[in-house]
């Protein structure tokens, strides 16, 4: 069983949805991110997404493309990234990384070193965006010898004949996308979202993970009561950028500020548990 198999089977077991949270790796610099990494499982988050920045991120909104542009502009690398993924390592060994970005950057560091890297630094996921089934054949299998579960998105446009192939080889969790767009710019419709979630669990025991969008807790109470967790990302990357100075780097509200709005969201998931307990 692997740390996001245990996670998920943790918060089954506590009746909850689970806070999967985004930040990009090095945004606004290495130091800031590692910092915020450390401190986003105390704030509340069950898993950590971290971004792999990348100069063009095509399903990414504004605030993610700008949060990889900062990243990179500060030096933040493939290596760098995979060492942030080892000193957080150092202090916590329950809470799940799934390393998410795109192809590119993976294929210039090379695939055998990244997946044996990014295992050895304690990475327990990867979501390629741009990596297609029929396209995976080139790290999917050696992402998987190395233990590193390949979790894919389905969309609003996943149709019963395309679902097959997209859950085929899936593992960790099913990473539904909400919108039919790229992240940050609409808000999911809750009625909508059930439906074809429900449609995804009549093909699968994987959990269910909903993204994109997401950014209040009204939102993430009620996403969670239709799947196993829910994403937030480019509402925790705003408000990271909201707090830098006009050079762009972090301030002294910079910290405080993300880690309080995931204890915010996180509330939203314990409420129910609490209000039947009374």
């Amino acid at each position: 069983m692997t740390r996001i198999d245990q996670t998920f089977a943790r918060l089954k077991a506590e009746g909850r949805g689970g806070l999967v949270t985004f930040i990009t790796a090095g945004d606004p610099d290495y130091d800031t991110s590692l910092s915020l990494l450390k401190g986003l499982p105390g704030a509340g988050a069950d898993i950590v997404e971290l971004g792999m920045p990348f100069s063009d991120p095509m399903a990414d909104g504004p605030a993610i493309q700008s949060s990889s542009l900062r990243a990179l502009k500060g030096g933040q690398n493939m290596k760098k990234t995979l060492a942030m993924v080892r000193e957080f390592r150092t202090e916590n060994q329950d809470t799940p990384i799934v390393l998410m970005g795109y192809y590119n950057p993976i294929y210039i560091y090379g695939v055998d070193r990244f997946v044996t890297d990014a295992s050895e630094a304690g990475a327990d996921g990867l979501i390629i965006v741009d990596m297609p089934p029929e396209e995976d054949e080139e790290l999917r299998p050696a992402a998987s010898e190395k233990g590193l579960n390949f979790i894919r998105l389905a969309t609003p446009t996943t149709d019963a004949r395309r679902l097959p192939a997209v859950l085929a080889n899936t593992s960790g969790f099913v990473y539904y996308v909400s919108i039919a767009g790229i992240t940050g710019t609409a808000a999911p419709d809750v009625s909508s979202v059930g439906a074809h979630v429900a449609r995804i669990k009549a093909h699968t025991d994987l959990p269910i993970a909903i993204g994109f969008g997401v950014k209040s807790p009204q939102q993430v109470r009620e996403l969670a009561a239709l799947a196993e967790g829910v994403v937030v990302g480019s509402a925790l990357v705003s408000s990271i950028e909201e707090t830098l100075d006009a050079n762009g780097q972090a301030t002294a509200e910079t910290k405080p500020k993300l880690l309080g709005f995931v204890e915010y969201l996180a509330e939203a998931l314990h409420e129910p548990a609490e209000a039947s307990a009374i």
